[in-house]
């Protein structure tokens, strides 16, 4: 098979070892930078032009979309799957996955535990939108961020009513989460290939800071996932359509809290903690599933 990473950097842990584990499985591997590629709409004919060239022969493609190229780099995975190319990741659950709001609605429906959210288009009657989530303290969250980036813990009413104030006045809008406090500045990362949880890891935040990305210097130990939780973990990716996940959860008295969904999560962070060389397991889904996906068809 010839199989596309999409990337914009080559040079990436992530996109390195796709690469890697495509080629050591005796499979072509290319990596196209989404972001430099063309769309050619056409009745019937549906076309990717990548440096002047059209691109063909693509079996199957990776989709490594950063959140600063969301919807265009979700149009070049939906004009793949128009040209019938298997995706590890459907355009749709990029887009589902991606939005907090709607992601977290999708989690509801499907019954899904969830830290209870609340979203306002306006600043009016702050007071009543923190009480909704049993604030303070509250956690805001912009729409769309990585990484821990656009997350506030706001600790006080005075300053959750600032930080909101100041959102909506540029204009953004966010979300007033239900701050978990018995999670104490931990979560866990369950990977996901397909039906199955791959590996995990338990990430716990620096003294003082309830973020526990490792980007913000967060520390990790790999967990084996109890069944309650491996169950979350697969119903949530299930519910957004994600196929190859990063499931964000927290610890609740309540059970597990699922926090997010990533479909373009990064393999450096999990496969140095567990040893699990995840890049493989998602070239072995391939393989496996690509056949099936034949007849598959696109949702818009």
């Amino acid at each position: 098979m010839k199989i596309a990473v999409l990337s914009t950097n080559a040079k990436l842990y992530s996109t390195r070892k796709l690469v890697e584990a495509i080629q050591q499985r005796g499979h072509e591997a290319v990596v196209i930078n989404h972001a430099l590629c063309h769309v050619l709409i056409e009745e019937e004919k549906p076309v990717i032009l990548y440096k002047n060239k059209e691109i063909e022969g693509i079996d199957a493609v990776i989709p490594r979309i950063g959140a600063s190229v969301t919807d265009y780099g979700s149009a070049v995975v939906r004009q793949f799957e128009m040209m019938k190319v298997f995706t590890t990741v459907k355009s749709q659950a990029i887009m589902r996955s991606r939005n907090k709001l709607r992601s977290l609605q999708i989690l509801s429906k499907a019954g899904v535990q969830i830290p209870k959210t609340v979203f306002a288009n306006q600043a009016k009657d702050i007071d009543s939108l923190i009480k909704l989530v049993d604030g303070p303290p509250v956690i805001i969250k912009l729409l769309e961020g990585t990484q821990g980036v656009g997350v506030v813990l706001a600790e006080s009413n005075k300053a959750a009513k600032s930080t909101i104030e100041a959102f909506y006045g540029l204009k953004t809008n966010v979300l007033i989460q239900e701050y978990i406090a018995e999670a104490n500045g931990a979560d866990i990362r369950a990977f996901v290939v397909g039906n199955k949880v791959v590996a995990a890891m338990k990430r716990q935040g620096t003294t003082g800071e309830f973020r526990s990305n490792l980007h913000r210097g967060g520390k990790a130990e790999a967990i084996l996932l109890p069944p309650e939780e491996e169950k979350a973990a697969l119903q949530a990716a299930k519910a957004l359509g994600v196929r190859v996940a990063g499931v964000d959860m927290i610890r609740s008295n309540r059970g597990p809290m699922i926090m997010e969904v990533n479909s373009s999560p990064g393999l450096e962070g999990i496969e140095k903690v567990t040893g699990i060389n995840v890049a493989d397991l998602i070239i072995g889904y391939i393989e496996e599933k690509k056949p099936m996906d034949e007849g598959d068809t696109i949702g818009v």
